[in-house]
């Protein structure tokens, strides 16, 4: 089954240009035939000269960044983007979600369907889509809701998964909180789940595990596409017999999202160092489950300065109240690729005291296996957690974007395109009901 990918606003294009470089390389350089060919279904369709032409549709507001990473793919003489699947226009959205939600949206919205209609023609069979989108910004989270309610609408049976790209703490745009309020808000009702990465995390990858000295948007980006495509390609599911899984999407969420109130999801990958030291490195799956199950009750964001104070204590009679710092989940995911995968013992992820007390171990935890390493790690690790990793993050942005709205700052730059302040309080009770319900997690 395929996936449908939509690329929107400048991060949501570049991340997703690098995503689709990982994925092709991964399956050329994997030479399985199982193994390539359910990559390929998913995320490449093929030419009668069988050139690979990605299954996405890219969208901007302004050309640049489209003009790039077609011409970045085109040379890669590996894949390329539809020589017809793209849409800009010569002016942005301000970096104002209601300028791209209440204007851009509406008024481009018959091409940009009749592009996504095209590509998923294309698809012997749609397994769904995946919007790919920054919040801070106005195309890509302005235009990227928008986008995200018409494909609801059009395919109302298909899986939707929105990756977003969340800002840096300390500021990219004056108004990045609230354009991520509203993108958020408004997702959550259209989305089935929501998968991100933060800058900041990202960041610190890049300068504490890749030592990267001067940290560009592209060594972040990479990092990014990495660890998706680490979840994204193809593995062998518990109910998969021994065949590389057909349907992602549907797997995914099936196994992370049980609940329409818990559709945050976060992402952590083991080992990432730089490429110079991998060839001097040496990985076993104790040593890595270990630390990637310490990660996630810990909820550290890297291996490095990991927490190993924090433990899963007994759940007590009556209740599943945690010490503090134990970081709950609702779902787990564990995707384990490469050597010797079949041997790993991946018992410490089916722990009852790291769940909600209301969902069994059983049902709460997934595994995924692929004996093929991925991306030039002969082992690696990655868990997608349904949990309250990003529930400090989410509350700090509501946070910020209340004080600014009490004193009324920029509103007016909002109201002028059509977002009331009904529409801002809204998205603050939508959002602080979903911080209520991870917070009861614990």
């Amino acid at each position: 089954m395929s996936v449908v990918t939509l690329q929107l606003g400048q991060c949501g294009n570049q991340v997703g240009e690098e995503l689709f470089g990982v994925i092709c390389n991964d399956a050329y350089e994997a030479q399985r035939k199982g193994y390539s060919e359910a990559c390929v279904e998913r995320f490449f369709h093929q030419t009668a000269h069988e050139d690979l032409v990605a299954r996405a549709v890219l969208i901007d507001m302004e050309p640049k960044v489209i003009n790039h990473s077609m011409s970045k793919a085109a040379k890669s003489g590996r894949w390329r983007y539809g020589d017809h699947s793209y849409f800009s226009q010569k002016q942005g959205s301000g970096n104002n979600w209601a300028n791209g939600f209440c204007v851009h949206g509406p008024r481009h919205r018959e091409a940009v369907e009749d592009l996504v209609r095209r590509e998923v023609e294309c698809c012997d069979r749609l397994a769904g889509f995946m919007a790919m989108m920054s919040v801070a910004g106005g195309t890509g989270s302005g235009v990227g809701t928008y986008v995200t309610q018409c494909l609801r609408e059009a395919y109302p049976d298909s899986f939707i998964l929105n990756h977003l790209t969340w800002p840096y703490s300390t500021g990219e745009v004056i108004v990045q909180n609230y354009n991520s309020i509203l993108t958020l808000s408004h997702l959550y009702g259209l989305s089935d789940a929501i998968l991100v990465h933060e800058n900041d995390t990202v960041h610190r990858i890049c300068a504490q595990l890749l030592n990267i000295k001067h940290i560009s948007f592209s060594d972040i980006n990479r990092v990014i596409a990495h660890q998706l495509g680490s979840v994204l390609q193809p593995a062998l599911t518990t109910d998969s017999y021994g065949a590389y899984s057909r349907n992602p999407l549907g797997e995914l969420l099936s196994s992370l999202v049980c609940h329409p109130e818990y559709k945050l999801l976060s992402l952590s990958t083991i080992p990432q160092m730089a490429s110079s030291s991998l060839a001097y490195s040496v990985f076993s799956w104790p040593g890595l489950l270990k630390n990637l199950r310490q990660m996630l009750i810990s909820n550290a964001k890297m291996e490095e300065g990991i927490d190993w104070q924090v433990r899963a204590p007994p759940i007590p009679a009556g209740g599943s109240v945690r010490g503090s710092g134990f970081n709950a989940s609702l779902a787990n995911l564990l995707i384990l690729r490469g050597k010797d995968v079949y041997s790993a013992d991946t018992g410490s992820f089916q722990d009852p005291t790291l769940y909600t007390s209301w969902l069994s171990s059983e049902e709460a935890f997934s595994l995924w296996k692929s004996p093929i390493p991925f991306n030039k790690y002969e082992k690696s690790a990655t868990l997608v957690s349904n949990s309250q990793t990003l529930l400090q993050p989410l509350d700090n942005m509501v946070g910020k974007a209340w004080n600014m709205f009490a004193s009324r700052a920029y509103i007016h730059q909002y109201t002028k395109f059509g977002i009331s302040e009904e529409d801002f309080l809204d998205s603050f009770a939508s959002l602080e009901q979903v911080i209520s319900s991870y917070r009861q997690l614990s």
